[in-house]
């Protein structure tokens, strides 16, 4: 599979996002998805959105703070530069991402990685119409709510349609890993149990 956007960046900024991408296990692909969507097709590392979030996955003040950063130097960083910031802002989820849905909602809606499609988005702060009010992108049915669902279906119609069948393969692929990892997690503590018992 060819690489996505590639025509939008640099040899270098292709060599980075790889070493990036690779250091997270991820598919460089999702990588460069997420940053397109989040820089608007730009790629640009100073881009900065109404709500004063800038750069190639969009970094808030305290995400910047975070990773040992501030919003203004990431600003006056080059792509290649402010993406070794990219994995410093990723690495605390590695664990936890297993398609390119996961990779997104890592960027916008931590609180929502590894739970179901119809998840919606709010926090004890934060209600779900305030959250879609300010993202209407991704309300898709237009009822003031945005769930996990919602946010595939529109990452999905972002890419090229030839990337899409890829892209979905890819995120039942990690559900799937992850449902044969606990089946044999518990196979080898029920067939420890039984040895023990016979053992004993």
């Amino acid at each position: 599979m060819a690489i996505l956007f590639a025509n939008k960046v640099d040899s270098s900024f292709l060599l980075k996002a790889q070493e990036v991408s690779n250091r997270l296990d991820i598919d460089l692909n999702w990588l460069m998805a997420v940053i397109e969507l989040e820089t608007a097709g730009t790629f640009s590392p100073s881009i900065t959105n109404s709500l004063g979030y800038v750069g190639l996955i969009q970094f808030g003040a305290e995400a910047a703070e975070r990773i040992g950063t501030t919003q203004t130097a990431l600003s006056k960083m080059t792509a290649v530069q402010q993406l070794e910031y990219v994995y410093k802002y990723y690495v605390i989820y590695k664990s936890k991402i297993k398609s390119y849905v996961d990779l997104y909602i890592a960027t916008f809606f931590p609180a929502a990685l590894g739970k179901s499609n119809d998840y919606v988005l709010q926090t004890s702060r934060l209600s779900a119409e305030r959250i879609a009010n300010a993202n209407p992108l991704f309300d898709l049915n237009k009822d003031s709510k945005i769930t996990v669902a919602e946010i595939e279906e529109k990452l999905l119609q972002r890419v090229p349609v030839s990337y899409r069948e890829d892209l979905k393969k890819k995120v039942l692929l990690g559900t799937l890993i992850t449902a044969n990892a606990i089946g044999w997690i518990i196979a080898l503590v029920v067939g420890y149990r039984f040895l023990k018992t016979r053992n004993s």
